[in-house]
């Protein structure tokens, strides 16, 4: 689904103005002050011509980019200012502008750009630069003057100004401070649309989904069919986690409007995340009967198809896109897919090898690796990822955990923890790293590793579940941890109590500290909520120890009928049924 993002990384700083420049020195930041913008009070402003520029202007024009050159940024500035000053010439104040921003000197650039502003009083980036400023200071007013006039001389590009201001600000923690200048300009020009609009943005993301359903009301009471809008208003739904209104609103709305694609795509993505395919489908097959050359529309009934397990349906469609060249990758994808279902692993790796362009061709990658792992084509399966990781630098950390996983299937315990070592060389704070590490150590009886990658992990994410339940559970092995094993298996359970492994975990611990009862109830309630084998050799042992040999035995082979070569069971078997079957 589409989603409306706010906060985009984009800077107001335009270094290409300052790119011929030395590296900035080190300069004191100022502090921002308020920019007031005054009317110019001079003629329109005339282009100035290089035979027309007076020897003095000449002379500052030639000291500023001299001093630029040298690092003497102070002296640059004023240059500029002054053959500013003199020529009315806005973009020598624009340049002022840049490099008093480029070495960070807040008082500098307030006043570089009052004097752009007045030479050129509707230019939008030296507005958005005002605006940033005044906003930086909490001058709620001063921000809504400014968002008055980039409104009335570009409302179409409105939005996209916020969303920058916005960005700068976001780190800073002022993001309110847009939303309440805003409020500001819709009292003094009530009925704007668009500022309707960004507050309730803005409302979303400062997580008043209330205040930001109010807005996009406003929003549609002045715009009643604007698209942007009521697709907003069903995104606030499904954030809320209410699809049905969601759904009502875009059903409405795709009534209204049948011929807005928009609204319809965005229907038929919301059937879909409710799991009502039928609609869904029922909604992209109107679109293609408006359009027949809505291949998106198309791809995405294919999609449904493959989840209604209409897998006929799915590979005439797929095979109908191949001849588009915009889908055709992504339909050679979804055919190798579809040869996986029905287990033809030959057929099913050539067309994810024939996926050569695209956005799924990592997918591709991974797509194969998944399947000859399963069909424990295990060095085939290491070859595609070592081929695979020069040519993905930004999906290397995927990689090596896709073929650490491999290692550990084969029970190659060592040589997945020394990828993973190598890799934690690389990026000594990886998450994903330490935490995979830590569960391999765990096999090789590296206890000191696993508790220590584990707290690492802890050091700056406290609340982390699974390395919260990694860790207490781990401890269990050792006689005289329980205690710090308890209090780690007690946080996690506290953050997210209905968690199964967490509660496996804790009823284990029960067990260990000899509390049989209580620890049959937490691993009857963990087995309830998750049917895993480890859970239920859990489950078995608990119930032996407590002299239910018949029952304990009974739920083995129940479990052992659907996965007769799990560890976990097996282990039971040899020591509690004497390898009895």
């Amino acid at each position: 689904m589409v989603i409306f993002r706010i906060f985009s990384a984009i800077t107001l700083v335009l270094l290409s103005s300052c790119a011929d420049f030395p590296d900035k020195q080190d300069q004191p930041e100022a502090t921002d002050v308020s920019v007031k913008v005054v009317e110019p009070k001079v003629k329109t402003p005339q282009k100035v011509e290089k035979s027309s520029i007076e020897p003095d202007v000449l002379f500052m024009l030639m000291t500023a980019e001299l001093a630029g050159q040298r690092g003497q940024f102070d002296i640059a500035i004023e240059g500029y200012m002054e053959a500013a000053k003199l020529t009315h010439d806005a973009k020598l104040a624009e340049r002022a502008a840049m490099i008093a921003m480029y070495i960070k000197d807040g008082y500098k650039t307030n006043e570089a750009v009052v004097l752009w502003l007045n030479l050129d009083n509707k230019n939008l980036t030296a507005r958005k630069i005002a605006a940033l400023s005044a906003l930086k200071i909490g001058d709620k007013q001063g921000a809504a003057e400014h968002f008055k006039v980039m409104l009335a001389v570009d409302a179409a590009g409105f939005e996209g100004a916020v969303q920058e201001l916005a960005g700068a600000l976001q780190k800073d923690g002022k993001v309110g401070l847009i939303y309440d200048a805003l409020e500001v300009l819709a009292t003094q020009r009530p009925g704007q649309a668009e500022v309707y609009f960004m507050q309730s943005l803005l409302a979303m993301e400062m997580n008043d989904k209330s205040l930001a359903e109010r807005k996009i009301q406003q929003a549609l009471s002045v715009r009643s069919g604007w698209d942007k809008a009521l697709l907003f208003q069903a995104q606030i739904a499904v954030f809320s986690g209410d699809l049905n209104k969601a759904k009502a609103l875009l059903t409405e709305a795709a009534s209204k409007y049948p011929s807005n694609a928009k609204i319809s795509k965005m229907l038929a993505q919301v059937l879909i995340k409710a799991k009502d395919y039928e609609a869904a489908l029922d909604v992209y097959q109107g679109m293609i009967a408006n359009d027949p050359k809505d291949w998106e529309s198309q791809f995405a009934e294919g999609l449904v198809y493959f989840q209604l397990d209409k897998d006929g349906k799915a590979e005439a469609l797929f095979e109908a896109l191949m001849e588009q060249p915009e889908w055709k990758f992504q339909a050679i994808f979804y055919r190798g897919r579809l040869a996986e279902k029905r287990g033809d692993v030959k057929q099913a790796l050539q067309w994810f090898d024939k996926v050569t362009e695209g956005p799924l061709v990592f997918d591709a990658i991974l797509s194969s690796v998944s399947m000859l792992a399963k069909e424990k084509q295990f060095v085939e399966a290491d070859s595609r990822i070592s081929q695979a990781l020069p040519k993905f630098p930004k999906q290397k950390p995927q990689l090596i955990l896709v073929q650490a996983e491999l290692y550990n299937q084969q029970k190659q315990y060592q040589r997945a923890f020394n990828v993973l070592t190598d890799a934690l060389n690389d990026s000594p704070d990886q998450k994903d790293f330490l935490y995979t590490r830590a569960l391999i150590a765990e096999r090789l009886d590296k206890t000191a590793i696993v508790e220590a990658d584990l707290k690492k992990i802890l050091a700056v994410d406290p609340d982390n579940v699974e390395s919260l339940n990694a860790l207490g559970y781990t401890l269990l092995n050792q006689p005289n941890r329980y205690a710090d094993a308890e209090q780690y298996l007690q946080r996690a359970l506290k953050i997210e109590p209905n968690s199964a492994v967490v509660i496996d975990s804790y009823g284990w611990l029960q067990f260990k500290l000899g509390h049989a009862e209580k620890a049959l109830g937490y691993l009857q309630q963990a087995y309830e909520k998750q049917q895993e084998n480890e859970i239920a050799a859990h489950l078995i042992e608990v119930l032996s120890s407590m002299g239910k040999q018949g029952e304990a035995k009974e739920f083995f082979d129940k479990v052992i009928k659907a996965t007769p070569d799990d560890e976990y069971l097996l282990n039971i078997k040899r020591r509690l049924f004497n390898g009895a079957n």
